[in-house]
């Protein structure tokens, strides 16, 4: 059975705001680059799912540590998926308060152009032997023991 990866509950105030990524997919490290650089109040943190806190949330939301089909944003107590996950943190970035309008087409149509690319990404954009270390200036920004 295929899983749907709709929204789930995450209460849990310490996991909030964080976004889980790849940290050996060079397209996943670039969206945290990309986050980074336009996130102007700083309100998102970051957890490479080969963190030890990327781990424990990839295991609590059924993602495969191994192979993740699925980056996800954990966002006012709500965990989202594929291009859920996009669409939230886009949404709430200087100059993109336009992209909700992108969630009126169906979440289906969305998450299979969004598998298309995720599962084609380490042959279109590369793969690192090891997690991406962030730079001095944005480590605090990184849970889970990343270039600690």
């Amino acid at each position: 059975m295929t899983r749907t990866w709709k929204p789930l509950s995450e209460p849990d105030p310490a996991w909030q705001d964080v976004i889980l990524f790849d940290g050996v997919c060079v397209l996943c490290s670039g969206w945290v680059a990309f986050v980074i650089a336009r996130d102007r109040d700083r309100r998102f943190r970051f957890a490479p799912i080969q963190s030890v806190a990327g781990s424990e949330l990839a295991d609590r939301f059924g993602i495969d540590r191994a192979a993740p089909e699925t980056n996800a944003v954990i966002v006012d107590g709500t965990a989202y998926f594929k291009s859920d996950a996009a669409l939230q943190v886009l949404s709430r970035l200087p100059g993109w308060h336009w992209v909700p309008v992108l969630a009126r087409c169906p979440r289906g149509l969305r998450n299979w152009a969004y598998d298309r690319v995720a599962k084609n990404r380490y042959r279109l954009f590369g793969r690192t032997a090891t997690c991406m270390l962030p730079t001095a200036e944005v480590r605090a920004r990184f849970v889970g023991g990343v270039g600690e």
